[in-house]
Parts: structure tokens; C-alpha cells; sequence
């Protein structure tokens, strides 16, 4: 088989061999720009989502929440109990296998509290 004379139906039956997308997939629910309360296994986390891989997201203007508060009230966009911002310009990379939800959140805190 030479792989400059497959078709495009064989080269899409090869990806999909390999677990490659097909045209259409979505390959994630996130929304690039938009900024997120993150919550993990172990911390929770704000910031605008930047890139998103198969098992990490890339945050921008990111903090670290050490208290969110009263849950429902914080996720609706209130204020957080305690916020531990990362440094300007600073990209944090988030594992995917440890998030348990994520959710958008319009305003991110970047003042600490």
C-alpha cells in the first residue's frame, strides 16, 4: 500500500483504527476564552481556559480558590472565601483525569483574598 494513493474514505478508516476523530466529532465540551471554575480531586481552580489536550487544560489569569464559599452562591458568580492568585502572565496546566466539574464563570477573581 503505497499512502500517497489512499483514498480519503481509507485514510478516515485507518484514523478511526488508531482512534483518530472523524469529521464532525467534537472533541471536548470547553469553550476557548472563556473563563472557568474548576473544581479537581484535591483543589479548585479559576482562569480563562487558553488550550485544551487529551489529558490537560491550559489556564491563563489562573487562581487557586483555597475556600469557595457557600457552593451554589460562588458558582452563580459570587465571591470566593479565599482566592490565591497565580502571577500575571502565568500559564497553569490542569490535568483532565483528576477534574470532577467544570463549569463557566464570567467574572475570575484576580485579587487575593
Amino acid at each position: 500500500m503505497k499512502i500517497d494513493e489512499l483514498t480519503i474514505g481509507e485514510a478516515r478508516e485507518i484514523a478511526r483504527m488508531f482512534g483518530g476523530c472523524t469529521t464532525g466529532a467534537k472533541l471536548h465540551p470547553y469553550e476557548i476564552g472563556k473563563g472557568y471554575f474548576i473544581r479537581s480531586v484535591t483543589h479548585h481552580y479559576t482562569g480563562r481556559l487558553m488550550e485544551v489536550y487529551e489529558h490537560e487544560l491550559v489556564l491563563e489569569d489562573a487562581a487557586w480558590i483555597a475556600d469557595d464559599g457557600r457552593f451554589s452562591q460562588s458558582v452563580a458568580g459570587g465571591d470566593f472565601g479565599e482566592v490565591e492568585p497565580y502571577p500575571d502572565g502565568r500559564r497553569v496546566v490542569i490535568g483532565r483525569g483528576a477534574i470532577l466539574d467544570a463549569s463557566i464563570r464570567d467574572a475570575i477573581p484576580r485579587v487575593q483574598k
